[in-house]
């Protein structure tokens, strides 16, 4: 079929959220001219749930998605009210920053960015056909029945996609926050031969921040120290005057409330048919399924400077409006609160990821790849995550260049990646620290030094960046080599400043990497013997050689983890491969191998049901079909 187009792109992106906006910004920012389509403009890069950014793993996430090149670190450090090291007290591997943004300025400052972008093309229109020829994408139909060319189109529809929003006996559709849904499209991703799934999320009420009673609560500020997202951030530029978030309660009385009108919960009446997520129940789900519980945290989240909106974070529900009222008044704090937005459900269609390669680009259409929600994530960092990982990816097969992908040792959107097409996903995938089993070298601190080259590599982080990195490198480079060289002796003199300073004498004459190895020892302390560096270190450079020095080992063991891993990655499965041809293979596993081609051993082993006899089993049989080939020649 030949089509008539009316204007011709190299890279189509549908969707306009923090998906679609770091899809769009890569392949532009690589040379593709790109087309940003999105259902409202308005919409761009909103938060429909959590005025927040980061968290635990999420967190990283924005830091790599800095680091190879993108814009949600820079924007959060632009737009901002509250920043937060969490988990302080605990590893390295698990801290991470969060911020409560200014959810408008974010969508707004977001919006300005991809306005003035070059390459970039943005328009409200809605998409309604995925253009197909010989399993190729050739481009897109939009509702008014405009037709653009395109190589590459990456869908990134969030839960607009046969969305319906769910308040107790009321169910209608639509898109977050009462946007249009996106119904066409749905239809024709099915009639395209993709699986589609359906999901559920939910978001809370939000009350109004003068009708609170804060004296009933617990005030939780934010940090003094500067932090930042983008490692394009100075300190010079932390916010001083922040708002802060306030802790309260469920009680009894609330838990009351709920079980009462359980009756009336879509969740429980039938009225919900999508899989919710485990990892952010809603309220009525929790009181269910933790009874033993007498109360759950609830956070108060300013959504802004200029907004009076408050976010109830925990509380997110699709109880009935009259039943949502009377749980928020009994909480404390909140006896007479306002309410101004009420709670809701919405269920949405995904594409089962299980169809997608490591570069998101799906199995069955070539050009097509999707991100964010479609494949079933939760969370705008899982969004933008897998956006820039689609959208480089996107930029480099029109550009006829490798593929960039991301491996479990590399990146957490490796991880997450890789769980989703590895693993699929039965219900809204969240990232979470414990899905990583490399996170000692997946940490906050270090996402520059692991994918600030791959970003230059492929294209997206400009030279200056890239100077300002390489400067950083060297300074990293160096002064861990002095560390490694410098000596301090079991003199009188060094042993009685050991002393002073509260530390163990020295026994033996130690390098000063090695002094700094006691758990107590600073890089300030080690400085103190061996005098200051040729130059000025930065406070986070230091942070990550104190770091790297202390946990010297554990990281040595992860990466050998990491080239033992490598070596069965690197080992490629034919695409041709004919898996009932394998004798001996368990019924499971050859399931499991049909359903999601594994393209490498590396990554068939991580199959949920393959056991290490069915590797065994398939690497004896590749081996076989490779020295087969070898004699032919």
């Amino acid at each position: 079929m030949t089509h008539e187009f009316t204007e011709n792109y190299d890279v189509i992106v549908i969707g306009a959220g923090h998906a679609g906006v770091e899809a769009s910004l890569a392949t532009s920012r690589m040379g593709c001219k790109t087309l940003l389509a999105t259902i409202n403009l308005e919409m761009l890069a909103f938060m429909p749930c959590n005025p927040s950014i980061g968290g635990s793993a999420k967190g990283i996430v924005v830091r790599e998605i800095d680091a190879l090149g993108g814009e949600m670190g820079k924007n959060i450090d632009k737009s901002y009210i509250q920043m937060k090291m969490l988990n302080t007290g605990k590893g390295p591997a698990v801290r991470a920053l969060r911020a409560q943004a200014d959810k408008a300025l974010y969508a707004r400052n977001m919006k300005h960015t991809v306005e003035q972008q070059e390459n970039l093309t943005l328009r409200q229109t809605m998409i309604d056909e995925i253009l197909v020829e010989d399993d190729k994408v050739v481009g897109v139909r939009t509702a008014t029945n405009q037709k653009y060319s395109a190589q590459a189109v990456i869908v990134t529809t969030g839960t607009a996609l046969r969305g319906e929003i769910i308040l107790g006996e009321l169910k209608y559709s639509s898109g977050p926050n009462n946007s249009l849904a996106s119904v066409t499209l749905a239809d024709n991703l099915r009639g395209l031969g993709l699986e589609i799934g359906r999901f559920k999320t939910g978001t809370p009420p939000r009350v109004k921040a003068n009708s609170i009673n804060y004296d009933e609560t617990e005030i939780q500020p934010g940090d003094e120290r500067p932090n930042h997202f983008s490692f394009m951030s100075k300190d010079a530029d932390y916010l001083q005057n922040q708002i802060p978030c306030w802790l309260t309660y469920t009680n009894q009385n609330s838990h009351d409330i709920i079980n009462k009108n359980l009756y009336r919960a879509p969740m429980f009446s039938g009225i919900v048919k999508g899989v919710g997520p485990r990892y952010c129940p809603s309220i009525e789900d929790k009181i269910v399924r933790f009874a033993d519980k007498d109360r759950h945290q609830l956070f108060l989240e300013p959504e802004g400077r200029e907004t009076e909106e408050v976010y109830i974070q925990g509380l997110s529900t699709s109880l009935p409006e009259d039943v949502q009222k009377d749980l928020v008044h009994s909480i404390k704090g909140l006896e007479n609160a306002e309410m101004m937005r009420t709670g809701y459900a919405i269920e949405y269609d995904i594409v089962l990821p299980h169809q997608l390669r490591a570069t998101l680009e799906t199995k069955k259409i070539s050009g097509l790849f999707t991100a964010g929600q479609t494949n079933g994530t939760s969370g705008y960092e899982e969004a933008a995550g897998q956006g820039i990982v689609a959208g480089i990816n996107a930029a480099l097969k029109v550009q006829g260049k490798p593929e960039m992908i991301l491996k479990r040792s590399d990146a957490y959107i490796g991880v997450m990646i890789d769980d989703l097409v590895t693993k699929g996903t039965l219900e809204p995938y969240r990232l979470l620290t414990s899905r990583a089993e490399y996170r000692l070298i997946l940490r906050h601190d270090n996402a520059d030094m692991r994918l600030t080259e791959i970003g230059y590599q492929v294209g997206l982080v400009d030279e200056k960046r890239y100077q300002q990195f390489a400067v950083k490198k060297v300074q990293f480079d160096n002064e861990l080599k002095r560390l490694e060289s410098l000596k301090l002796k079991p003199v009188p003199e060094t042993n009685q400043m050991v002393e002073e300073m509260g530390f163990k004498p020295l026994t033996d004459a130690v390098t000063a990497k090695e002094f700094m190895r006691r758990p107590e020892v600073t890089y300030a302390d080690a400085v103190c013997f061996i005098g200051p560096a040729a130059e000025d270190l930065d406070s986070k450079l230091i942070e990550l050689l104190e770091t790297e020095i202390k946990y010297e080992g554990y990281i040595k063991k992860a990466l050998d983890q990491v080239a033992k891993m490598k070596r069965m990655e690197e080992k490629r499965i034919p695409k041709n491969i004919d898996w009932d041809a394998i004798d001996s293979i368990a019924t499971e596993a050859r399931q499991k191998f049909k359903k999601i081609n594994p393209e490498t051993i590396g990554q068939a082993s991580r199959i949920s049901g393959v056991n290490p006899a069915d590797i065994s089993i398939l690497m004896v049989y590749l081996e076989g079909r490779r020295q087969t080939a070898k004699n032919k020649q």
